[in-house]
């Protein structure tokens, strides 16, 4: 089995947004800013793009 690829596409949702907030180790903020300047895009769009990325490929164990 082959690795998932990170693939950037077009918007998967759209219209009203809210703000979250969340905490995370200082160093791994730094690789996001690192990663979102590589790519260019901002933080919060390679944040969100992760983040679907993950619900997409998410595997729950059922106990």
């Amino acid at each position: 089995m082959t690795d998932p690829k990170f693939q950037i596409t077009p918007k998967k949702y759209t219209g009203e947004s809210s703000v979250v907030s969340m905490r995370m180790p200082k160093d791994m903020l730094r690789d996001i800013d690192e990663i979102a300047t590589k790519i260019g895009r901002t933080r919060n769009e390679f944040m969100l793009m992760s983040l679907e990325f993950a619900m997409d490929h998410l595997e729950i164990e059922e106990r």
